[in-house]
C-alpha cells in the first residue's frame, strides 16, 4: 500500500525525534563513565613513569585511585616555570590541563602541568618529577610522561603512547622494554646545557656509555625522530622550572 508524502515526512520526523532522544539518553549515561575511564588511564600514564606497569596491572580501578592520591601532587606552570593557578578568570589544575589543545597554542601561551611523586603522607618527600609531553608521529599525535629524579637530570622511567603509529614498528615505542631504555640516561651534558635524549636510527646497538643516546626501534625512524623533537620541544619549556629545583636542591644539599 502506497503511502502519502506526508505520511513518510511524519514517520521520518519522529523516527528521527526518538533515535535523537536515544542517543541523547545514551551519551549522558555513558559520558561520565568515560570521563572515569579517561582519568584513570591518564593516572595509570602517569605511574606508570615511576611504577612499573605489572604494578599497575595488579591494581583495581579504587586501589589506582588510592594510590595516586596518597603518592602524587601536582602544579601548574608557565613558560617561565612560574607556578599558574588561574587563567583567564577560571582556576586551573594539572589533572584538567588538555595537553593536546595546550599543544595547538604558541609554547609562551600554554599551560605546563607537573606531577610531584612523593612518599606516602609526606608531601616534602619528594621522589620524582613527572612532566607529560607531547607531539607529532608518522601519523597521528604521540605523547607520555617522562620522570626525572630529584637531581633533575637523571630519568627515572617514561611512558610513551599513540594515536596511530605503525604496529610492529612505530607502535613499539608502548613497550617496555623500549621504554626502559630512556631509564639512567641524563638530560643535561657535562657543561650543564639540556641537551636531551635522542632515540638512535637502527636497532642493537650499545648507548651504556652515552646517558644522552637511547636504541632505536628497526623500521621506525620517522617515529623516533618524533619522539625525539616532542621530548626536546618539552623538555626545553620545562627548561625553567627544571633549573629551579635544581638550585633550591643543589642549596637543600649544601645545608
Amino acid at each position: 500500500m502506497q503511502q502519502s508524502n506526508a505520511y513518510i515526512i511524519t514517520f521520518s520526523v519522529i523516527l528521527t525525534v526518538v533515535l535523537g532522544l536515544l542517543l541523547s539518553g545514551t551519551s549522558q549515561v555513558l559520558g561520565p563513565l568515560q570521563k572515569e575511564a579517561e582519568a584513570l588511564d591518564k593516572k595509570k600514564q602517569i605511574l606508570g613513569a615511576v611504577i612499573s606497569g605489572d604494578e599497575i596491572a595488579a591494581m583495581s580501578p579504587e586501589e589506582i585511585n588510592s594510590f595516586y592520591t596518597s603518592r602524587i601532587a601536582s602544579v601548574v606552570v608557565d613558560i617561565n616555570g612560574e607556578e599558574v593557578s588561574e587563567k583567564d578568570g577560571a582556576a586551573v589544575s594539572a589533572e584538567t590541563v588538555d595537553i593536546e589543545k595546550n599543544y595547538k597554542l604558541p609554547a609562551e601561551d600554554r599551560l605546563y602541568p607537573v606531577f610531584i611523586f612523593h612518599a606516602e603522607g609526606n608531601d616534602s618527600d619528594i621522589e620524582s618529577y613527572i612532566f607529560p609531553v607531547f607531539g607529532a608521529g608518522l601519523w597521528d599525535a604521540i605523547s607520555g610522561y617522562l620522570a626525572l629524579d630529584t637531581d633533575m637530570n637523571t630519568i627515572g622511567g617514561i611512558t610513551l603512547s599513540h594515536v596511530g603509529e605503525t604496529p610492529g614498528l612505530g607502535a613499539r615505542i608502548t613497550e617496555p622494554g623500549v621504554q626502559a631504555r630512556y631509564q639512567g640516561k641524563e638530560i643535561f651534558n657535562d657543561s650543564g646545557e639540556l641537551v636531551s635524549v635522542a632515540m638512535q636510527k637502527g636497532e642493537g646497538k650499545d648507548y651504556s656509555d652515552n646517558p644522552h643516546m637511547v636504541d632505536g626501534m628497526s623500521g621506525a625512524t620517522i617515529t623516533a625522530n618524533g619522539v625525539n623533537a616532542m621530548l626536546e620541544n618539552y623538555l626545553g619549556a620545562y627548561k625553567p622550572f627544571i633549573e629551579s629545583k635544581k638550585s633550591s636542591n643543589a642549596v637543600a644539599a649544601a645545608y
